[in-house]
């Protein structure tokens, strides 16, 4: 229950971070298809070396082993293991945002909550499926929670999503309190990703989950919507 298409971290997102934490920005910019091949070719070992021993073992020296990169190579780009953890993070988050225009938008919620449990529904397992085919996935996605230096990352991600949710719903349900409608927006979004980390700690159904997690939600937003609610 996101709203718009696409949603995008900005620069200014993404270095709200506080300044004792570890620098998490690229050092440079590859500019060059050489360059460029040389960064994906970083963030790929690094995702492998992630799946392979977990974030806590995680290292540049690793990464550059499983590179065939010296270790001045890969600092040209990133300047620790955090940099690296942050773009992969980045990366997963654009293409879990993403599942959002495929299933969320105004259509959505004419036909009230049944037809907005079923794209509830339809996001939840498809932003599961997006983290689950994504190399290391599911550990980027905890990184981006357990990691300090990192939660700011996915703080600004959640925060973007929900303005763009609470625009749409401010469009589709203009009788509602903007206020509560951006706190449903908020607290949707986070129950949304807390199910999909949940689905790959435990053993459970992901039909199930998602289908149980989008009728708490679509009846929260239903019982925003008094304007429908006169029309019925």
């Amino acid at each position: 229950m996101l709203g718009e298409s696409r949603i995008t971290m900005t620069k200014a997102s993404v270095s709200r971070i506080r300044r004792d934490q570890p620098d998490l920005a690229t050092k440079v910019q590859p500019a060059q298809q050489r360059a460029t091949d040389t960064f994906e070719r970083i963030l790929e070992a690094a995702a492998l070396t992630l799946d392979e021993v977990g974030i806590e073992r995680l290292s540049t020296n690793l990464v550059c082993e499983r590179a065939g990169l010296t270790p001045p190579a890969l600092y040209r780009y990133f300047p620790n293991k955090y940099a690296l953890l942050s773009e992969l993070g980045q990366r997963l988050m654009l293409r879990q945002n993403e599942c959002v225009g495929r299933w969320m938008h105004a259509e959505v919620f004419s036909n009230g909550a049944p037809r907005l449990e079923r794209a509830l529904e339809g996001l939840l397992l498809d932003t599961y499926a997006v983290t689950r085919n994504t190399p290391a996935g599911v550990w980027i996605m905890r990184a981006m929670r357990a990691v300090p230096a990192l939660q700011q990352v996915r703080l600004a991600s959640h925060a973007e999503v929900t303005e763009a949710q609470t625009r749409l719903l401010v469009d589709v349900l203009p009788a509602a309190s903007r206020s509560e409608l951006r706190l449903a927006s908020r607290i949707v979004v986070e129950m949304l990703y807390a199910a999909v980390e949940m689905l790959f700690d435990e053993a459970m159904d992901p039909k199930a989950v998602a289908s149980t997690v989008a009728r708490m939600m679509a009846s929260e937003l239903d019982r925003l919507a008094p304007a429908r609610k006169r029309k019925r």
